[in-house]
C-alpha cells in the first residue's frame, strides 16, 4: 500500500478517537488496527514510526503495537 495513504488512514483513525483521553485512545486505535488492517499494512505502519507526517498519538500506537508484537513472538503466539 502507498505510504502516504497508510499515513493518512492512521491519522484519520487517530482523529476519530481524539475525544478519548490519550491512553484510552492508544488502546482503541491499536485494537482497531489489529482487527481491521492486514498484517502487511501493520508491518508497513511499524516501519513508518519515524515519519514526521504521523500524528503523535499514532507514533505512540506504533510503539504499543511493536511491544505487543514482541510479546506475542516471545510467548509463541501468532500476531
Amino acid at each position: 500500500m502507498d505510504q502516504s495513504k497508510l499515513i493518512r488512514m492512521a491519522n484519520q483513525i487517530a482523529r476519530n478517537f481524539q475525544h478519548l483521553d490519550e491512553s484510552e485512545a492508544i488502546k482503541e486505535i491499536a485494537q482497531h488496527i489489529q482487527l481491521y488492517w492486514t498484517k502487511p499494512m501493520r508491518a508497513h505502519l511499524l516501519d513508518l514510526s519515524s515519519s514526521s507526517q504521523l500524528d503523535p498519538v499514532v507514533i505512540k500506537v506504533i510503539a504499543h503495537l511493536a511491544k505487543a508484537q514482541s510479546g506475542y513472538a516471545q510467548s509463541g503466539q501468532a500476531g
